[in-house]
């Protein structure tokens, strides 16, 4: 039942991230000033934490995925 919970939060947390990331016309996080282009060049730091973030939270998504059909073969 934890990891049915853990399923749906990090699935709802993971589209929250992905519409967060800017496109090519911006995305969402140009609302929240995520958007601003350092003159250094590059992505922000604010991106690169981002894209951090998402790619943990898509590894713990992909991890609930396989424990919970790990778990759905033992009890069958």
């Amino acid at each position: 039942m934890g990891f049915s919970i853990a399923l749906i939060v990090f699935s709802l947390l993971l589209m929250l991230l992905v519409l967060m990331h800017k496109g090519k016309g911006g995305g969402l996080s140009d609302m929240f000033g995520g958007g601003m282009q350092s003159s250094v060049g590059g992505s922000s730091v604010a991106e690169r934490n981002l894209d951090r973030i998402t790619v943990v939270v898509g590894l713990l998504w992909f991890a609930c995925i396989v424990v919970l059909g790990i778990l759905m073969k033992v009890n069958n």
